[in-house]
């Protein structure tokens, strides 16, 4: 991936895994690296000319050997999989937060 790119990000979480993407989902390697003729890369003007410290995060690990097209086809199956499946997880998330609001009235709000 192109980390100096305006479109880059990435997130560190607790267990230490990093996700490194591109806002746009225009990288179907990630993370590994962008296509060469990306047509939105546009440098980062934050970073222009900053010396970086040691606290950078460390760099990706090699690119797996696979051929062309199918990690893009991977991902996007993942991909369907969870956008399949995410409306039932809001339901049953908000059934609980509700369930949850339900058991917090106080006795003087409760209905008879």
């Amino acid at each position: 991936m192109r980390e100096e790119c305006k479109h880059f990000q990435s997130r560190t979480y607790d267990s230490g895994e990093v996700a490194r993407f591109c806002v746009l989902d225009l990288a179907p390697d990630a993370p590994w690296k962008c296509p060469d003729d990306c047509p939105s890369y546009s440098r980062r003007f934050a970073d222009v000319g900053w010396a970086r410290g040691s606290l950078v995060e460390p760099p990706l690990e090699p690119m797996p050997d696979v051929p062309d097209g199918e990690a893009a086809a991977l991902l996007d199956s993942a991909e369907d999989i969870i956008n399949a499946v995410g409306p039932q997880v809001v339901s049953e998330v908000e059934a609980q937060e509700a369930k949850a609001d339900r058991k917090q009235r106080r006795w003087w709000n409760r209905r008879r």
